[in-house]
């Protein structure tokens, strides 16, 4: 599904390179659950935000479905990400002035989807929000929230879910629910999910976990199984 070839990301200022990827070569097949971990600054996020069209790399080629996205204009990247992408932040990124069911079908709406108020309020329930689906975003705790910006990634059933420190603000009793509801949704839905995370234990619940060191991939691996 997704082909990443010879991808190359550079910033200049002040009369120097930084060099962010280094000649990236990668396939994520359909379905697949990818964990993407490593130091800092090596990358990890960088990678991302090109795969979702956020960022336009130096050289190199992403391909979804024998489509280069790199080649597409800022009207198709948005089309693309509305249609095929679904995203979970660290920051949750919810809208603060509607409500959580509100956020959900937003979305929906967006997506033009059929019965977004259905699709909704089925997806909140699968997330455990059942109850709390006219509560505004600070009215949740944060591991609410982040279910809820789950639910609003998995809604439309997007072929591709890309989550960036999906655990990286929560306690750890938090942290074990938000990973149980990922893979389950992960299961249950089929999408393919590329995710950015510092924390080891979180990367080993996925199928496959790269390590990226200085813009580089330095290991690819199957994890052995894990539990938080």
């Amino acid at each position: 599904m997704i082909q990443i070839k010879e991808l190359t990301k550079n910033l200049s200022g002040g009369g120097h390179r930084v060099d962010i990827l280094n000649g990236i070569n990668l396939e994520v097949s359909k379905g697949q659950f990818l964990a993407i971990t490593g130091p800092s600054g090596s990358g990890k996020t960088t990678l991302l935000s090109l795969i979702a069209g956020l960022d336009s790399p130096t050289s190199g080629s992403i391909i979804i479905d024998e489509q280069d996205i790199t080649k597409l204009n800022e009207d198709e990247l948005a089309h693309l990400r509305n249609a095929r992408f679904g995203f979970v932040f660290q920051n949750f990124h919810l809208i603060p002035t509607l409500t959580a069911y509100e956020n959900v079908q937003l979305a929906t709406e967006l997506n033009g989807s059929n019965n977004s108020g259905e699709r909704s309020q089925n997806i909140l329930g699968q997330v455990g929000l059942k109850n709390r689906l006219h509560h505004y975003p600070s009215q949740l705790s944060g591991g609410e929230q982040q279910r809820l910006s789950i639910a609003r990634a998995f809604v439309n059933e997007p072929d591709i879910v890309l989550a960036d420190e999906p655990t990286g603000n929560l306690d750890s009793k938090n942290t074990e629910k938000i990973m149980e509801l990922i893979c389950q949704l992960h299961q249950s839905r089929q999408a393919t999910i590329v995710m950015v995370t510092h924390e080891p234990k979180v990367a080993k619940l996925s199928e496959r976990i790269l390590i990226f060191n200085d813009g580089r991939i330095i290991e690819d691996s199957v994890p052995a199984e894990s539990s938080i």
